[in-house]
């Protein structure tokens, strides 16, 4: 057993964690040799758990989603005789091989066997470890960063559809310009010497995207025109001014603010998709507490709760804080609605 581990506390095999966050922030500015910097994948944050010969994955929502993904199932094979938690982000490469999280997006509601063995063959997935929580009875949450990754390292979890990617100690910016160069989301700083903080977003961990993009709450939508009359021609969004708990320190609720109507970038099957699902949970009111849509098509706007998330790429944000130049990206059922709110 890893010196390391002796240190620490025994703790039994945990049921549930959950994970840490990254806040939305710049590189740091200087020397940032007290960062490790890693890429940003693009894909849906899932825990790991390993133990006996068992597997089970967790969504960041505390979700079991092991039957979606029945390519990682031989990781517990790999991990045979440790019992460990793992903390990764499952992901689907395009022919580029690059994170492709529409790709992705065709795995993530499937329950039925047969209709994921069918997508699975269509579009696979790989696990891209990054942390681990947990190593044979001993919780490793306390250590800092950089010995977690050195144990992480050690249990050499790289097989057909996971592995474990290098990260670099200092060198943000530059991982940053080769990241737009690549087109890739983003880049995820994390201080060396930080301990592994479930459940908080502390600023120990940074995520700087290269594209402005994060996530949104469908509030409503506009119908299309023509052919798509009856069917979801842009959707409303917005974001909540405060998470839950800051909402409930200040002893106020939660505000929805809305920030533009996105029709750009849906594909026939997300406007099925949506028509389907925004109808049954139709509103009669705006969920909106600040703004509303403006123009000729203001009028025709139909309302729903406020549900359903999804993601959205821009190119700024406008002086009456609504979005400029959006374009739709995917759906997210990975993202708890009540925790969306502004990230720059």
């Amino acid at each position: 057993m890893p010196d390391e581990l002796t240190s620490l506390p025994s703790e039994q095999m945990p049921r549930a964690i959950e994970p840490m966050l990254a806040k939305p922030s710049p590189l740091p500015k200087g020397d940032d040799s007290d960062w490790a910097f890693e890429v940003k994948w693009d894909g849906i944050r899932v825990l790991g758990f390993a133990s006996s010969g068992s597997w089970r994955m967790d969504s960041r929502r505390g979700e079991d989603v092991t039957a979606r993904y029945p390519e990682l199932d031989a990781i517990a094979e790999r991990l045979e005789g440790h019992a460990a938690v793992i903390d990764g982000e499952v992901v689907a490469l395009d022919d580029q091989g690059k994170p492709s999280f529409q790709r992705l997006q065709g795995r993530m509601g499937l329950t039925a066997k047969q209709a994921v063995h069918s997508r699975m063959a269509e579009a696979p997935v790989d696990f891209v470890i990054f942390d681990l929580l947990h190593l044979d009875g001993h919780s490793t949450r306390e250590l800092p960063h950089l010995e977690r990754r050195e144990l992480l390292a050690s249990l050499e979890l790289e097989g057909p559809r996971w592995q474990t990617p290098r990260h670099h100690v200092g060198g943000g910016r530059e991982l940053f310009e080769a990241a737009r160069r690549q087109d890739l989301e983003g880049v995820v700083g994390k201080r060396i010497e930080s301990p592994y903080r479930p459940g908080k977003r502390s600023g120990e961990w940074i995520k700087a995207r290269v594209w402005k993009r994060q996530e949104f709450v469908i509030g409503g939508f506009i119908p299309g025109e023509g052919l798509r009359a009856e069917r979801v021609g842009s959707v409303l969004v917005g974001y909540w001014d405060a998470r839950p708990a800051e909402a409930g320190e200040r002893s106020e609720p939660q505000r929805l603010i809305f920030a533009g109507a996105v029709g750009s970038g849906l594909n026939q099957d997300q406007i099925e998709y949506l028509t389907r699902e925004l109808a049954s949970r139709r509103r009669t009111e705006s969920p909106f507490s600040v703004g509303a849509p403006a123009g000729p098509k203001a009028r025709l706007a139909a309302w729903c709760e406020p549900e359903l998330v999804c993601e959205v790429a821009w190119a700024q944000w406008t002086e009456q804080g609504t979005l400029r130049q959006p374009a739709f990206k995917a759906l997210r059922d990975d993202k708890d609605p009540r925790e969306v709110v502004r990230e720059s």
